[in-house]
C-alpha cells in the first residue's frame, strides 16, 4: 500500500502547474520562516529538494542570510544518514539523482540541530509520513530531541496506517492546492 500511495502522490506532485507550485513554495517557505521553532533555531537541518517537492532553495538562502547554520543530509548504505554543513561547492549527485555533500563536508552532531525540516511524499493527520522508502529519516528522528516540521501540498495528505518504526513530524504546514 505504501508503494502505491508513494507512486500516485509523486505522479500528482509532478502534475502541479508551475505557477501553482511556485506560489505554494513561496507561501510555505514564508510560513516556515515565521514559526517560533525556526526563529529560535540556531541550526537548521533541511534537504535539497527534488523538482516535484516543495523547493528548499528559498529556505536555505533565507536561513543563511539570517545567520543560521544550515545543514543538509548525506546518506550511506543501510539507511544511515548524517547532516553536514551546507556548502554549495561540495555538492555531488547521488545514485538517487539528489545532490548531497561529499566527504569534505563537516558533519554536524545531532545534539547541535534545533530544527529539522523533514521531507516526505505522503502525510497523514498525526504527522506520520511515507518517504522514499529508505527509512533514513525514521532512523535519524528516533532519538532526535529537537523540533521537526514539514512543508507539503494538500495533495500529499492521505490516510494510512503507520508502521511501528515510523516517526511522526511535530508540525506539518500544508498549502491547499486548488487546480
Amino acid at each position: 500500500m505504501k508503494k502505491t500511495l508513494r507512486k500516485e502522490t509523486i505522479a500528482a506532485m509532478k502534475q502541479l502547474p508551475e505557477s501553482v507550485k511556485t506560489q505554494a513554495d513561496e507561501e510555505l517557505t514564508q510560513r516556515l520562516l515565521e514559526l517560533p521553532a525556526f526563529q529560535e533555531a540556531k541550526t537548521l537541518a533541511t534537504y535539497l529538494s527534488f523538482d516535484h517537492e516543495v523547493s528548499t532553495a528559498g529556505l536555505i538562502e533565507e536561513a543563511l542570510q539570517l545567520g543560521k547554520r544550515v545543514c543538509v543530509p548525506r546518506t550511506y548504505a543501510q539507511g544511515r544518514m548524517e547532516f553536514v554543513e551546507y556548502d554549495p561547492d561540495i555538492l555531488e549527485k547521488t545514485r538517487f539523482g539528489l545532490l548531497e555533500p561529499n566527504e569534505k563536508g563537516r558533519v554536524v552532531d545531532q545534539s547541535e540541530i534545533d530544527l529539522i525540516h523533514v521531507p516526505g511524499v505522503v502525510f497523514q493527520s498525526k504527522g506520520y509520513r511515507i518517504g522514499y522508502g529508505g527509512g533514513y529519516y525514521d532512523r535519524y528522528l528516533e532519538d532526535f530531541t529537537g523540533k521537526t516540521v514539514s512543508t507539503i501540498y494538500s495533495i500529499q495528505q492521505k490516510d494510512f496506517q503507520p508502521d511501528t518504526f515510523d516517526q511522526a513530524v511535530q508540525e506539518v504546514l500544508v498549502y491547499e492546492v486548488t487546480l
